[in-house]
């Protein structure tokens, strides 16, 4: 399985991003995929996912009601719509993914993951 992240960028602060994250080699069907992020100079951290056969999501207390999570079941992508970024988001964002079927809170610990992709930079200036 390979996961490609993409739509990272430079935005202003209060500006937009929508992240993808595309599977290959297999489907997201029963699967859980989450996002995380890297600020700089920081440990890589939980910022949403959505579990594929229920649509269950969790989100970081620090992007609830900016972000949305979402997923496209024809074309094998899950999204990441980001918005009222501030420059506080800046980081390196990875999606990640695992067939097994996870409870709700493990969707935030990186451990639950068996394969990352390779992350997409997004940085936000003031």
């Amino acid at each position: 399985v390979q996961l490609q992240a993409s739509g990272g960028g430079l935005v202003q602060a209060g500006g937009s991003l929508r992240l993808s994250c595309a599977a290959s080699g297999s489907t997201f069907s029963s699967a859980t995929v989450g996002w995380f992020r890297q600020p700089p100079g920081k440990e890589r951290e939980f910022v949403a996912g959505i579990r594929w056969r229920d649509s269950a999501t969790l989100f970081a207390d620090s992007v609830k009601g900016r972000f949305t999570i979402s997923r496209d079941n024809a074309k094998n992508t899950v999204y990441l719509q980001m918005n009222r970024l501030k420059p506080e988001d800046t980081a390196v964002y990875y999606c990640a993914y695992t067939p097994r079927r996870i409870i709700v809170s493990a969707i935030a610990s990186q451990t639950s993951y068996d394969y990352w992709g390779q992350g997409t930079e997004v940085t936000v200036s003031s």
